[in-house]
């Protein structure tokens, strides 16, 4: 039996087993750091991010999403795992002019199925605001943990209306 050892040379094991420790010298900021793969936008094909969206700065409720329903204020919008939340905010300008106020805040999160009892989850993921460069800007779907299937909710709060307080946690109703 033939192993490498930790400074690359072979060593003849007589039938007896050795343990060898690896240490890795990554940390845990440079996996953070990590580049996301590129997407070839040219050659792969787009998936389907089914949206819904509120105008009154709160997400929709969980019970919205249950027994095969989903909230009637649906976008589908045709795009990539590396879209980033200011991307999918000019998306939803187009459709929604009056989202097109300077101010108006767009809050996101992922709506998703709960495998360890039914109904959804949702986890929000950051926010933009229109008009203004924000720190989420660049956030992608991908980098969120996003996948196929899941739904993103998008609550939009107008200009001069603060928006509910974000805590990750859903406010009752």
């Amino acid at each position: 039996m033939l192993a490498v050892g930790v400074g690359g040379q072979g060593e003849r094991l007589a039938g007896s087993r050795r343990k060898m420790a690896v240490e890795s010298r990554v940390t845990q900021e440079e996996i953070k750091k990590e580049p996301e793969k590129p997407i070839d936008r040219e050659k792969t094909c787009p998936l389907l991010l089914r949206v819904f969206t509120t105008n009154n700065g709160r997400h929709h409720r969980m019970d919205e999403f249950s027994r095969g329903n989903v909230p009637s204020s649906e976008l589908q919008i045709y795009t990539w795992m590396d879209a980033t939340l200011k991307e999918l905010t000019s998306l939803v300008k187009e459709v929604y002019p009056e989202a097109r106020k300077k101010g108006t805040h767009f809050n996101f999160a992922i709506v998703f199925t709960d495998l360890k009892r039914p109904g959804y989850r949702v986890k929000e993921i950051g926010s933009t605001m229109s008009g203004r460069k924000g720190t989420d800007d660049s956030m992608t779907l991908q980098s969120q943990k996003f996948q196929i299937g899941d739904y993103l909710d998008i609550a939009i709060t107008p200009p001069n209306r603060a928006p509910p307080p974000s805590g990750g946690r859903m406010r009752p109703y």
